[in-house]
């Protein structure tokens, strides 16, 4: 993948990404979907501001929303060769935090239907939070990725164990 690849979404991140997410006063998801991928320079602009790194560039990463802090969720394009879609989805907080939220695109799509947003699913500060499913995002699950059915926690805990030692390696990105 390029950095002028097209910045349309796949189907399914567009369908999801359409769904209005409740934050419900501190209750729902914190999460804001754009409705295209942030432009390349403005990844990398991010990415330098945020890591201290001027040096870096955002070709790694496919932003497509945030959390009400100005944190961003997006694909890491970790996996070469391999489709967008099939790339995990990553949380990089507007406070540092970082996770690896989800193996690909249609593991995603289940832990949205399952109540968690990126920021949700990244971090554990709110102890009292409790997830509420929704329907409509499981509709879009069910369609799109039917053989990723799985409730939010085995969703994380994969991506987790794939990638351990994402924090490490994202507060130490080498520059292209």
């Amino acid at each position: 993948m390029t950095p002028n690849e097209d910045r349309q979404f796949p189907a399914a991140l567009a369908a999801a990404m359409a769904v209005r997410f409740d934050y419900a006063g501190g209750d729902g998801v914190d999460f804001e979907p754009f409705a295209a991928f942030l432009p390349a320079d403005e990844t990398t602009d991010w990415l330098r501001a945020w890591t201290g790194n001027g040096e870096l560039n955002g070709d790694d990463f496919r932003v497509f929303g945030q959390d009400g802090t100005g944190g961003y969720a997006a694909f890491w394009l970790v996996r070469p060769g391999r489709a967008l879609v099939e790339q995990p989805v990553v949380f990089l907080g507007s406070e540092g935090e970082t996770g690896v939220v989800a193996r690909n695109l249609g593991a995603f799509l289940w832990l949205l239907a399952d109540g968690f947003g990126p920021w949700e699913a990244a971090t554990s500060y709110e102890p009292d939070w409790v997830p509420h499913p929704n329907r409509e995002l499981t509709a879009i699950a069910e369609q799109f990725a039917p053989d990723h059915c799985g409730p939010a926690s085995a969703v994380i805990e994969q991506a987790v164990r794939e990638f351990p030692d994402f924090d490490d390696s994202i507060m130490d990105v080498p520059s292209h």
